[in-house]
């Protein structure tokens, strides 16, 4: 398919750009591990999220929440703060803040024994809610003893995960939820009038009725209430084979259809009328065993909604950055279809170029559509991206000319950088190399040079416009930018006379 795209002088489009904003963890405790720390620092060397948020904040491998005996048998209550220290400093020293989300519950202080995960984190309510809004308070004031309000209020606080699922909060009990929001977010306004607290943190399981009565019920006690939170998961009922969950994922138009119901709940209350919305999780499918997101395809996919997703928006957080993630169990292999931008070892999969593509979108939208965005710079630079998702196996390539605004005579150099299922596909070269499920480090240096965007550029002079051609085969994104240059050769060099050497017949 060819279709064509020409910019005029003046054009913008809509386009709120928030990739960057925040990317999601796996449990806090993970942070310890050596091999998730580098994973972390080679995101934020390349992207550079703002934000990060993930789960058990105060479960057990935590340590926070401690009870002890004394001599006389009396129970005391401590806190231990020691991992929460080294974790917090480590996500400040790479320049990425966290967005707090406050669960699970402490073994201690839980009021059953119901857990999620392989790592058995406890989802009911507290035995004691005084015990659990001192927890809070206790938690909050040392983060901000430690690192100042003026860096503190900064991080968003969120009130558990998931609140509409049973796995995740016992019986799925709204009212319990309610109450424990209620004495949460006191708790946190306690601390400081200036720290933000948010939720309800649900996903699309019977959402609309839950983000409507939770909205109800902030309004009606007047319940601290910041920002709202949401997940969005775009995939289809699970096929389980072994240790992988294959998916079908949902047409884009509907899957953006269920958030925009949320908007519109939110919207119908005149106090909460344009408040900040966070997707405080998003991707295609919901479970860490699921191959599509190591595939062009997911990257493609992501795109796409990176383009609209910031529409109404304050943030949305994939889900996650790295694949250092035990939700159910340790994986087998580097491409086990977890979650994140970073498979184990390091190698970046091809989603994670789709956001460095879009970090690198600042500027003027002057053009978006469903397969392409393009901004104009400060400086009268273009940068865009554009995507061709296959979402029916047709393999269907599409070609895009691009034309856009220049100056007469003016040279004008062509970046494009390249993702796709030939040169940007470390999971077809892990497959083609024997699909080995613990590589040396040989070969993991092998799958991370094959999991880089192709480069290729091109020298253009303006006329009227300058106008490109982008051929996208399938599950491809390309990059590029166009800005003016003036070559200034070194004495006697020329490129012309220097590529025309040959040897003499």
């Amino acid at each position: 398919m060819k279709t064509q795209i020409k910019v005029k002088e003046g054009d913008k489009a809509l386009f709120n750009n928030h990739a960057d904003f925040c990317i999601g963890t796996g449990r806090m405790g993970l942070a310890l591990q050596e091999e998730y720390q580098k994973q972390l620092a080679y995101v934020q060397d390349i992207i550079g999220f703002k934000y990060i948020r993930g789960h058990g904040l105060f479960s057990d491998d935590m340590a926070i929440y401690q009870r002890r005996k004394g001599f006389d048998g009396v129970e005391h209550i401590e806190y231990n703060f020691t991992y929460l220290d080294r974790v917090m400093d480590n996500y400040l020293k790479l320049n990425i803040r966290p967005f707090l989300e406050l669960g699970f519950m402490p073994e201690k202080m839980a009021s059953g024994d119901q857990t999620v995960f392989y790592w058995k984190g406890n989802t009911t309510p507290p035995s004691d809610y005084e015990e659990w809004a001192k927890l809070v308070k206790t938690t909050l004031s040392h983060l901000i003893e430690r690192y100042g309000i003026e860096e503190v209020k900064k991080w968003p606080i969120e009130v558990w995960n998931e609140p509409n699922l049973p796995g995740f909060w016992k019986g799925a009990d709204m009212q319990e939820y309610f109450k424990l929001y209620r004495c949460t977010a006191l708790a946190v306004k306690e601390v400081s009038c200036e720290l933000k607290v948010g939720g309800p943190a649900i996903c699309g399981v019977d959402d609309e009725r839950w983000m409507r009565e939770f909205l109800r019920f902030v309004q009606s006690l007047n319940v601290p209430l910041d920002f709202v939170t949401r997940h969005h998961y775009t995939s289809c009922q699970l096929q389980i084979d072994g240790h992988y969950s294959y998916i079908d994922l949902h047409k884009p138009s509907e899957a953006f259809a269920v958030l925009e119901k949320s908007r519109e709940i939110v919207d119908s209350f005149s106090e909460f009328k344009g408040m900040d919305i966070h997707i405080t999780e998003f991707n295609t499918s919901y479970v860490p065993n699921a191959p599509i997101h190591d595939t062009n395809l997911n990257a493609a996919y992501v795109a796409h909604m990176l383009s609209k997703l910031g529409d109404k928006h304050a943030s949305y957080s994939y889900w996650t950055f790295g694949d250092v993630f035990e939700e159910m169990g340790v994986a087998y292999t580097p491409f086990s279809g977890g979650f994140g931008l970073v498979a184990n070892g390091i190698i970046p999969k091809p989603t994670f170029w789709t956001f460095a593509f879009f970090k690198e979108l600042k500027g003027e939208a002057v053009f978006k559509s469903e397969n392409a965005v393009i901004v104009k710079t400060e400086d009268g630079s273009y940068k865009g991206c554009a995507w061709n998702p296959d979402f029916y196996c047709e393999g269907n390539e599409l070609n895009i000319n691009v034309s856009l605004p220049c100056t007469e005579g003016q040279n004008y150099s062509l970046l494009i950088k390249t993702v796709d299922e030939e040169c940007c596909n470390p999971l077809k070269v892990w497959h083609d190399l024997g699909e080995v499920a613990t590589p040396k480090e040989e070969l993991n240096k092998l799958l991370r040079d094959a999991a880089k965007p192709q480069i290729t550029t091109k020298l253009l002079q303006g006329k009227d416009s300058v106008a490109f051609d982008l051929l996208l085969t399938k599950n491809a994104i390309k990059y590029f930018e166009l800005k003016a240059v003036t070559i200034k050769s070194d004495r006697g060099y020329s490129y012309e006379r220097t590529m025309a050497q040959h040897v003499e017949l």
